[in-house]
C-alpha cells in the first residue's frame, strides 16, 4: 500500500474509509475521507478499499442534506446569513465551500492550523463581519491521557475553546454571531461553556466532514425573527445529537418584500 490509497481498518469492522497520508517505518498514518479523524495503523490491520460497497451510504446522505426550501417562487426576497468557515484541513474546507455554493450561501473559507485559530479569529471576524463562524478541523479524545472532562485529554479541544473565547470577545451576543465549533470527539460541554452556539461531540463520537457546514447552512436559512427548530437542525447532521448539540437561538436570514 502507498500514500494516497483508500483503506479501511479490520479491527474496527472496516466501518470508515481512510486515505493513507504518510508512512513512517511500519506505521501508516490515515485521514478519514468522510469523518474529521486522523488515525494510525499497522499494515496488517489495513484492507484496501475497492469502492464496490458505499460504506457510509454517502449518496443518500448528500441528497438528504441538500433538501432546501423553495425560495424562488414567492413574492418575497431572502437574505441568508454570511458564513466564515475556518478549518484546519484544506480538503474538508473545500468540500464545505462547495456545499455552501450549492446551497446559495455566501461564504468565505480560511485554512488555519487548529493551534493558531485563536490568534487569528478576532481579526478575521473584524475583516469579514460574518453572521456565522465555523471553527473546526481535527480533534480526538485520548482515553490514555485522562478523564473525559479534562481538556488536556483532547488533541485540539483546548485550542477550539480559546478560539471560541476570542470570537466571543469580538461579539458577546449568541444572537448576533452564531459560533459552530469542534470536530471528531471534541469536548462538547467545554465548547458550549466557552460560548459556542453549536458544538461537537456530546457522545465523543466522530462527526462527518460536512456536519459543521450543515449546521451553518441551516442557521443561514433560518428566519432572524424566529427561534430555530433546534432538534430538527441537529438531527439533519450525519449522526444527530450524538455528534453535535447546541442551544436555542434565532436564525440569521432576513426576508423582504417585494421580490
Amino acid at each position: 500500500m502507498k500514500i494516497g490509497d483508500l483503506v479501511t481498518r479490520n479491527s474496527y469492522d472496516n466501518d470508515l474509509i481512510f486515505k493513507i497520508i504518510d508512512i513512517e517505518a511500519d506505521v501508516y498514518y490515515l485521514k478519514g475521507i468522510n469523518v474529521r479523524l486522523y488515525a494510525d495503523s499497522s499494515l496488517e490491520d489495513l484492507r484496501k478499499y475497492d469502492g464496490e460497497v458505499d460504506i457510509e451510504e454517502e449518496e443518500s446522505f448528500q441528497e438528504r442534506i441538500k433538501e432546501k426550501k423553495d425560495m424562488e417562487r414567492d413574492e418575497y426576497f431572502y437574505l441568508p446569513g454570511k458564513v466564515l468557515h475556518i478549518d484546519g484541513d484544506k480538503e474538508y474546507l473545500d468540500r464545505c465551500l462547495k456545499f455552501y455554493e450549492e446551497m446559495n450561501i455566501a461564504s468565505l473559507g480560511v485554512v488555519e492550523s487548529e493551534e493558531l485559530i485563536a490568534s487569528k479569529v478576532y481579526s478575521l471576524l473584524e475583516k469579514y463581519k460574518p453572521n456565522i463562524v465555523v471553527i473546526t478541523g481535527h480533534d480526538a479524545y485520548y482515553r490514555r491521557k485522562g478523564n473525559v472532562n479534562d481538556l488536556s485529554s483532547y488533541k485540539n479541544s483546548a485550542n477550539f475553546v480559546e478560539a471560541i473565547k476570542e470570537a466571543r470577545r469580538y461579539e458577546n451576543s449568541h444572537e448576533k454571531l452564531i459560533i459552530i465549533a469542534g470536530a471528531c470527539q471534541s469536548n462538547y460541554e467545554e465548547l458550549i461553556k466557552a460560548g459556542a452556539n453549536f458544538a461537537s461531540s456530546p457522545k465523543r463520537i466522530n462527526i462527518h466532514a460536512l456536519d459543521p457546514a450543515i449546521i451553518a447552512v441551516k442557521m443561514s436559512l433560518s428566519d432572524i425573527n424566529k427561534d430555530i427548530d433546534l432538534k430538527n437542525i441537529i438531527e439533519s447532521t450525519k449522526y444527530g445529537s450524538s455528534g453535535i448539540g447546541g442551544i436555542l437561538t434565532k436564525g440569521t436570514m432576513y426576508m423582504g418584500y417585494p421580490r
